[in-house]
């Protein structure tokens, strides 16, 4: 009798232990119904007041600038001092460095798990949203493991047969399609076709994605361009597209009546491409559209959710020189002062000289192409490369809500997977 009364008083104990942990998770401390994790790519610390200038003069305040929380990330990689698209994402991604080129693999291209599928795992819906390709590295750590980066008709396919984003949105439809239908695949297969049959809506517009009911849950895949969305600045061009802040409210909109919360990444990749192409006017209005996606983010999601934005690798080595005055912004930044100065140069890119220092001899340089240069560039850069370079530049994070307090001081860029996973 005494050994069923010892069992029956241990039962009770665990019993009570039991409640007591439900009780401290689910009322003592709360996790966030909704976790947000916005990628600025190239945002590093030297993008902001730049930005702020161009949006409105030097004293006007960005969405970011009210966010609680703020740290610096080292970010390099294993192999190299400045890590490239696919090994910042990936530790963004999985909390773990990796090589150069790698994307979410070990260096013995095993999968490593990204913050996407510990989510799945948790039971949350989960997002993805960018205004570059859906397939490009930096949105590819989230759900593929490509043993070769540059294979990216895998990595759509990945995508497809993994399962596991409910809500995807953003350029590069061309890896979905087959040639035949006007896509760049060669081995036949329609994804698009695949993911409708999956149960998938497949809009193509801003209006189709406008008139999907708010009301319900869908599995939703906005293909909105071949290639990459078109530039803020592209009128034209951005007619049929949706920006970037209207991908972000229609996306915590649909991903907000799963009642175990949800996970959305966004990936602002715009900014990497007009870096890269020594294009000053569409890297600032590229941030000024990721602050507006933030504030949409915040003003839907609310106060309880928990928002991050972090830079990926720095680029390109943008600088807004001389003396503007305080209320100058906008194309009063861009071109030359009134002592026929750039305003805004470049460490490297297309815009640079062949050669430059001891060289550079004034009616004697080439340009890129081998021709004598017609016109003095308006955004020099100071060593020519085909694309511009990254740089061993720390980045920054911003961030609110619940975990966001870990941002603070000088902070390894992994720091983002943890806070992201311990909110989950």
């Amino acid at each position: 009798m005494k050994w069923r009364n010892q069992l029956l008083a241990l039962f009770c104990l665990l019993a009570f232990a039991g409640l007591g942990v439900l009780y401290f998770q689910h009322w003592v401390i709360r996790k966030p119904f909704g976790i947000i994790l916005f990628i600025g790519e190239g945002l590093d610390p030297s993008r902001l007041a730049p930005t702020r200038a161009y949006a409105g003069g030097a004293d006007a305040h960005l969405n970011l600038d009210s966010m609680s929380h703020l740290a610096l990330l080292t970010n390099y990689s294993k192999d190299f001092a400045a890590p490239d698209q696919a090994a910042a994402a990936t530790a963004i991604a999985t909390g773990v460095r990796v090589i150069n080129r790698a994307i979410a693999v070990d260096g013995h291209g095993k999968p490593i798990t990204s913050i996407i599928e510990l989510a799945r795992e948790h039971g949350r819906a989960t997002g993805l949203v960018t205004d570059g390709k859906l397939t490009a590295p930096t949105s590819a750590a989230f759900y593929a493991h490509p043993v070769d980066p540059n294979d990216v008709d895998h990595i759509a396919a990945e995508f497809v047969e993994g399962g596991k984003i409910d809500i995807a949105m953003g350029g590069g439809v061309a890896q979905f399609l087959p040639a035949t239908k006007a896509g760049e695949r060669q081995d036949g297969r329609d994804l698009l076709l695949e993911l409708r049959r999956n149960g998938f809506d497949i809009v193509r517009t801003r209006a189709e994605l406008e008139g999907i009911p708010a009301w319900r849950r869908p599995k939703l895949f906005g293909a909105f361009s071949n290639v990459e969305l078109a530039f803020a600045n592209q009128v034209k061009e951005r007619s049929q597209q949706p920006s970037l802040s209207d991908m972000v409210r229609r996306a915590i909109e649909l991903l907000q009546y799963n009642p175990g919360g949800y996970l959305l990444v966004v990936d602002a990749g715009l900014m990497r491409n007009a870096a890269q192409e020594n294009k000053a006017e569409r890297v600032l209005g590229e941030t000024v559209e990721l602050d507006h996606a933030v504030a949409t983010a915040r003003r839907y999601a609310g106060q309880r959710s928990t928002i991050i934005v972090c830079g990926d690798a720095a680029i390109g080595g943008l600088s807004l020189n001389g003396f503007p005055f305080l209320k100058d912004s906008g194309i009063a930044l861009l071109g030359l002062n009134s002592a026929g100065q750039p305003w805004i140069t470049w460490a490297t890119g297309p815009n640079g000289a062949s050669s430059y220092g001891a060289a550079k001899i004034p009616g004697k340089l080439e340009t890129n192409h081998g021709e004598q240069p017609a016109v003095e560039q308006l955004e020099p850069a100071a060593l020519y490369a085909k694309s511009a370079l990254g740089t061993v530049d720390d980045v920054i994070a911003l961030g609110s809500g619940p975990g966001a307090e870990a941002l603070q001081g000088t902070v390894d860029n992994t720091i983002v997977f943890k806070i992201l996973r311990d909110e989950l």
